[in-house]
């Protein structure tokens, strides 16, 4: 990388932030993550209690992605429950992923869900 990014470079994202926070200031406040490697990018982050996705469903429905679109994986030895979806808002790409513990029997059973 031979060029250095500038604040204006992060435009996008940060200014997808802004209208996140004007549009949907009831929402639960996600960890945000912001970086010049993926300038293009706002990644919103959510830990939740234990087996449950409240947030991120909320969160996704507010985003108008399509329940279809949405990954779902387990990670941590089948400890951790992840959630992970994409969609395009005020002209930034949003990366929206929900991390959950997954209830010791679910992890005995081998399927990651209760």
């Amino acid at each position: 990388m031979n060029e250095i990014l500038t604040l204006e470079g992060l435009s996008a994202p940060l200014l997808a932030l802004r209208l996140l926070a004007l549009d949907f200031p009831h929402l639960p406040a996600p960890v945000v993550d912001v970086s010049s490697l993926y300038p293009d990018r706002l990644s919103l982050s959510l830990h939740e209690s234990q087996g449950a996705f409240t947030a991120f469903e909320t969160w996704r429905a507010a985003l108008g992605i399509d329940p279809g679109a949405v990954d779902f994986h387990v990670q941590c030895n089948s400890r951790t429950g992840v959630l992970n979806a994409q969609a395009n808002y005020g002209g930034a790409d949003i990366e929206l992923t929900a991390y959950t513990q997954v209830a010791t029997a679910a992890r005995l059973s081998g399927t990651g869900v209760a």
